[in-house]
């Protein structure tokens, strides 16, 4: 799925709102997560928190008129994962106060988790396709070394 530059930027902004509600100088630390629901009807996503209060909404025309082949909660997940991953990588959670670990969720209608797009930890790295790429070849070749 892509997505016009007008609207990667419409999605990210709503995230920046979304997020600069737990931004400051606070000495109080909140636990909680980002959940986000995307509505392929209305082409609406909606950002919560864990007490399911609305942070941010923003509508996405593109994503109302989806026809694509494959499954539009995969396509999504894909293109928020890689958005939330850049805006990682540009610091833009760096203020932001909430107790770590926490997450970015997607989740369905019924706030069910469909995936884990983003987890902010200094410690964990989620595992991924993408990662475990050549690791069998890898372990292969280390066992075979280790046993020469």
């Amino acid at each position: 799925m892509k997505l016009s530059q007008s609207s990667l930027t419409l999605l990210e902004n709503t995230i920046r709102k979304a997020t600069d509600k737990y931004c400051g100088s606070c000495d109080q630390t909140i636990v909680t997560d980002f959940h986000l629901q995307v509505n392929p009807n209305s082409g609406e996503l909606i950002l919560f928190n864990d007490d399911d209060e609305e942070l941010a909404r923003v509508a996405i025309e593109e994503w109302t008129a989806y026809d694509g082949g494959g499954n539009f909660n995969e396509e999504v997940e894909r293109l928020l994962s890689s958005l939330l991953g850049e805006m990682k990588n540009k610091g833009a959670f760096d203020k932001v106060i909430i107790l770590k670990p926490y997450s970015f969720v997607l989740v369905d209608e019924d706030k069910e988790t469909l995936a884990e797009l983003l987890l902010m930890d200094d410690d964990t790295l989620l595992v991924n396709d993408e990662l475990l790429k050549g690791l069998d070849e890898e372990l292969d070749e280390f066992l075979k070394k280790l046993l020469e």
